[in-house]
């Protein structure tokens, strides 16, 4: 590999590891990131924009002051819930009246399963003694976005099924009535492989049983096995079991198809 090369692939490295990559599209995308974390009638108000990274989770918090004080040692107090830990510790600051602030927080993952990050604003005024408590909204972390779609062989996917302690087991409960649409559906909200080939898939017998495979970015597996059947009334019916190594995995998926199997 040539100097120029190897500095390409350094610099690709990067990127990635920054949020560098950005398609034409993520402009919606950044938006969808923002999250609103007051109300518009408090005091002050607080938005955040999350960007994840592999190993970590960047906040930018817009703190604005909506009041006509100087708002004394406010702090952004945040806590977490999960395997999310806090990188540094808050620091005070001064907001003049109407003016605003922007609070950069770091927060480390160091496994996949859907974490909570909340808090709030604590700050002092000169006309009130007491300090001022601003409850936030939770900023729940999606596990999609430490999975990716893999491949394994079959008897590798036999054998940690067989391992694999943690289980989840989720009843079908959609309005999808095609068996293979709702197979594409798992997989897109799941971003999880179909291993079972295509051929056998094929035909229209009212039964369909797949297996599909995910690897976390932190080296963890995610199985699961799909067992679909069309009743009389056109209606799917069957289980979705997930396995995996951790609990964490198995909850989070299971919560995730849980929510978007409708459809």
């Amino acid at each position: 590999m040539s100097q120029l090369e190897l500095e390409d692939e350094v610099e690709d490295d990067l990127k990635r590891a920054t949020g560098g990559f950005m398609k034409d599209g993520d402009s919606m995308n950044k938006l969808n990131r923002v999250l609103q974390l007051t109300g518009f009638s408090d005091p002050v108000y607080a938005e955040a924009y999350v960007t994840v990274h592999q190993y970590d989770i960047v906040l930018d918090v817009t703190v604005i002051n909506r009041t006509k004080e100087t708002l004394q040692n406010l702090c952004l107090e945040l806590a977490t819930m999960g395997d999310l830990k806090l990188v540094e510790r808050p620091q005070n600051y001064t907001l003049a009246p109407e003016s605003s602030k922007q609070i950069k927080a770091n927060i480390k993952v160091s496994s996949t399963e859907t974490g909570v990050i909340f808090g709030n604003i604590v700050y002092e005024t000169t006309s009130v003694l007491d300090r001022n408590v601003v409850v936030l909204n939770d900023i729940h972390i999606d596990i999609m976005d430490y999975i990716s779609p893999a491949t394994c062989p079959d008897v590798s996917f036999r054998n940690m099924w067989a391992e694999f302690e943690w289980e989840n087991k989720v009843a079908v409960n959609t309005t999808i009535q095609d068996e293979k649409e709702f197979l594409n559906h798992i997989m897109d909200s799941t971003n999880m492989k179909c291993l079972t080939p295509l051929s056998a898939l094929d035909g229209d017998c009212g039964f369909l049983a797949a297996n599909l495979y995910a690897k976390s970015v932190f080296g963890e597996d995610a199985l699961v096995n799909v067992s679909i059947e069309k009743q009389s009334d056109g209606k799917l019916s069957g289980f979705i079991r997930i396995r995996s190594k951790t609990q964490g995995i198995a909850l989070s998926l299971g919560d995730k198809i849980t929510l978007k199997q409708k459809g």
